[in-house]
């Protein structure tokens, strides 16, 4: 059986999912240059996404940022996309947070993150899931 929420005793789960439009970056590639990468990507995620399929790999880190914004259920706060950074360990990839991330993370109990890209001809997508160590889906 399927229940509708995901129970896991003393936890709770926040998550968060984003699709992004791979013309959209491409339009901020080629629109802002180095002043979009930079701003958005850690030096490390630039490395990463180098070479063929550079613009379906930058795709899917923009929504892993904004998918892991979503976790957070907090609209209100300045987030610095540089501070959600996709860490790619083959065959995985996660979330390293710094900063105001990290200290919301903290905040918020989050003990563990999963993180899944996906991409496709026009799209990329993530879906980031965060497991708290708290019963209540309250926010700080």
């Amino acid at each position: 059986m399927i229940h509708p929420e995901v129970q896991v005793p003393g936890h709770h789960v926040r998550v968060g999912c984003d699709v992004v439009s791979l013309e959209e970056i491409a339009y901020s590639v080629s629109t802002f240059g180095a002043r979009f990468l930079t701003k958005i990507y850690t030096d490390d995620e630039l490395a990463a996404c180098a070479g063929p399929g550079r613009l379906s790999r930058l795709a899917a880190r923009f929504a892993a940022k904004e998918a892991a914004i979503k976790a957070f259920s907090r609209p209100d706060a300045p987030f610095v996309p540089r501070e959600i950074e996709v860490v790619t360990t083959k065959p995985l990839v996660t979330l390293r947070l710094s900063g105001s991330a990290a200290e919301l993370a903290t905040a918020q109990r989050w003990r563990q993150i999963s993180l899944s890209l996906t991409h496709a001809e026009c799209h990329a997508a993530a879906v980031v899931v965060a497991v708290c160590a708290t019963t209540t889906p309250e926010l700080p």
